[in-house]
């Protein structure tokens, strides 16, 4: 019969992670010599854990000698939510490229320039070259149009103002009369503009309040962009669920 081999363990790695579950139970706080009781180890080996615990940022001495948790505990928090709301977004990205089979992207509006965040393609849904920087060439994608139109009117002025609308194709749009008429569109469309041979598609994604945070996108051949259009709805849908994983 074959052995199962046991992992394995760190004993003093678990020491350490049962002493921090104990100092949580203790909203207050409280002492080594109570610590040590409740995890079953001797008071020397909990001192030493406790002072490279707090040494580390993930507990505090108080001035009375008692244990609480301390900052990095928090960020430990911090992250793992960051973790959680990035696969839910990766999730809904995935989801929306198998289903239109075309590569999506998520790009949000952050201290005044637009920035792709999470793309998901694959080898039958390659990722456009982003060769020209998003900040510099919002005017000539449907991801940074869509997210010009949601802007206030001084802020999307700011915007124009820093990044000149360059020409990078026969189709961009260079003149901001123009730009401005096709910032109305309910769906953002970007037919060669940003590069010949391929085609974008954009809808807003915005926070609680409504406010514009960014966008999610599609990209495929310009031939394809008609039925991109006939599936905004799930494009929608789409930054519906990533403004909740967004606001949670």
């Amino acid at each position: 019969m074959k052995e199962t081999r046991r992992p394995t363990l760190i004993v003093s790695v678990q020491r350490a992670l049962h002493l921090m579950e104990a100092v949580a139970s203790h909203p207050g706080g409280a002492p080594a010599k109570q610590l040590a009781r409740q995890v079953g180890l001797p008071l020397a080996t909990t001192y030493h854990l406790l002072r490279t615990l707090v040494h580390e940022g993930y507990l505090v001495r108080t001035a009375d000698g008692a244990y609480l948790l301390g900052d990095r505990v928090d960020s430990l928090s911090g992250d793992r939510r960051t973790q959680d709301r990035l696969a839910r977004i990766r999730e809904t990205l995935t989801s929306l490229r198998d289903e239109l089979g075309v590569a999506t992207y998520l790009s949000l509006y952050e201290e005044g320039e637009i920035r792709v965040v999470d793309i998901a393609d694959g080898p039958r849904t390659p990722r456009v070259d982003l060769s020209v920087c998003l900040s510099q060439a919002a005017h000539a994608t449907a991801i940074g149009k869509c997210v010009l139109a949601q802007l206030a009117p001084p802020a999307r002025r700011d915007h124009l103002a820093r990044h000149p609308l360059i020409g990078l194709t026969p189709n961009t749009i260079t003149h901001h009369g123009e730009l401005e008429r096709r910032l109305g569109s309910t769906l953002a469309i970007d037919r060669e503009e940003y590069l010949l041979g391929t085609g974008c598609a954009a809808v807003p994604v915005t926070d609680a309040a409504g406010k514009a945070v960014g966008a999610v996108a599609v990209s495929c051949s310009p031939a394809k962009l008609a039925k991109i259009e006939a599936f905004a709805p799930h494009m929608r849908a789409a930054a519906a669920r990533i403004n909740r994983a967004l606001t949670i």
